[in-house]
């Protein structure tokens, strides 16, 4: 069904990976290490990646944070539970999902899945295109093109990750209207995803961070705190 790339230094984690995505018919190819897994990414991008955190020399940060540099391809990391200062981290650098080791295969499969079904590289159209039936949106200097997943400020190409690219539209569809948290989760993830606050932070935050790289007075994204996020049309 999809081509997934999967970059982790443990073997049994890799064998059994392996075993249980290639069981639902996906293509998985495997690294066993970050500078061979990066170098694979960039020259031929798959569908999806996932990503162990802790590998030595170029761990999986370090992958995430070059790979995203040149790259929106969705991308799901693996950390140990007692890491959260990683998952964080990992959402700064624009990871879309976590998978907290030890972890089960029907685990692995539902978030597999359900990202994939995101993006539309299950084979479906993606829910970001699907929600607005691929109709364009355009709130002031921002457009956006849920069936191509484009943005644009001003005329500028902003390059979103899934995610992202859900969170914005689910603020720009309505202007104005507040949207909590729990609002934005359930816009951007699967119901079987759960992710805490801060998770939704740190996307806006990077979101943020990608728009004022355009415009340094971007402020189209409100903050409300205690209650949530807003689009503000200019």
């Amino acid at each position: 069904m999809a081509n997934i790339t999967l970059v982790d230094d443990d073997e049994n984690i890799v064998a059994s990976v392996s075993l249980a995505l290639e069981s639902h018919g996906h293509k998985i190819t495997a690294y066993h290490d970050g500078a061979s897994g990066l170098a694979a990414l960039e020259s031929s991008p798959p569908d999806l990646a996932i990503l162990d955190v802790k590998m030595p020399r170029m761990d999986g940060m370090e992958v995430l944070r070059r790979l995203r540099q040149t790259s929106q391809i969705p991308v799901i990391m693996l950390t140990s539970k007692d890491e959260e200062i990683d998952e964080i981290l990992g959402f700064n650098l624009g990871a879309d999902d976590y998978i907290h080791k030890p972890f089960s295969q029907r685990l692995l499969i539902e978030r597999v899945k359900a990202l994939l079904r995101r993006t539309g590289a299950d084979g479906g159209e993606p829910e970001a295109a699907a929600e607005v039936s691929g109709r364009a949106i355009k709130r002031g200097k921002l457009s956006m093109d849920p069936a191509r997943h484009e943005s644009t400020w001003d005329g500028k190409p902003v390059k979103l990750t899934v995610t992202e690219f859900l969170l914005l539209q689910a603020l720009a569809q309505r202007p104005g209207f507040v949207k909590s948290r729990d609002n934005l989760m359930d816009a951007a993830y699967d119901d079987q995803v759960y992710v805490d606050d801060r998770t939704i932070d740190s996307h806006v935050k990077r979101m943020r961070k990608k728009f004022r790289a355009v415009d340094n007075e971007f402020d189209a994204i409100e903050t409300l705190y205690g209650v949530g996020y807003r689009y503000r049309e200019s």
